[in-house]
């Protein structure tokens, strides 16, 4: 029995140390520009930028009051911090059409990819939009949010602020 209960303990340090590394850094995988083109996500996090990664989709209202915010204040971001934000869409093949019109419409300056199979957010594990991850210099995951409520952004400056130290 002492065994047994020995084997469990290890098995379940090695299953939570492997659960740990897996949300650390960002996994490469293929997404699509809005021009169709596919990339990989690693090519857009930079080891020199603290990154911004915001999935969103177009019927999430919350998601769309948050990137408005953000826009509000991400010039100062960019000059404060030097970061960069990914606006990730996980809009599928037929509400993806909508996406270009509303970034234009809407005045994001964000660098905006697609998700359409949702293979990124599979990997990284989360179930609803607005989901959040901020990227160090390293390309590690330090922080994550999910949901919108107004000030929330302010949270995120924060903790980008404390990047930048």
């Amino acid at each position: 029995m002492k065994l047994l209960s020995t084997f469990a303990i290890i098995g379940l340090f090695f299953l939570v140390s492997s659960f740990e590394g897996t949300l650390s850094t960002i996994p490469s995988v293929d997404v699509k520009t809005l021009d169709g083109e596919t990339v990989n996500i690693k090519e857009y996090i930079s080891k020199d930028k603290v990154t911004v990664i915001s999935f969103w989709a177009t019927w999430c209202s919350p998601c769309k009051r948050e990137l408005d915010a953000i826009m509000d204040i991400y010039p100062d971001w960019q000059e404060d911090y030097d970061v960069e934000l990914l606006a990730i869409t996980i809009d599928d093949a037929r509400s993806l059409a909508k996406v270009p019109a509303l970034v234009e419409t809407k005045g994001w300056e964000y660098t905006v990819l697609a998700d359409v199979k949702r293979e990124l957010q599979k990997a990284l594990n989360f179930q609803t939009v607005p989901q959040t991850f901020l990227i160090d210099k390293n390309g590690q995951i330090v922080y994550t949010h999910s949901g919108y409520s107004p000030g929330d952004e302010y949270e995120l400056e924060d903790e980008i602020k404390k990047l930048s130290e």
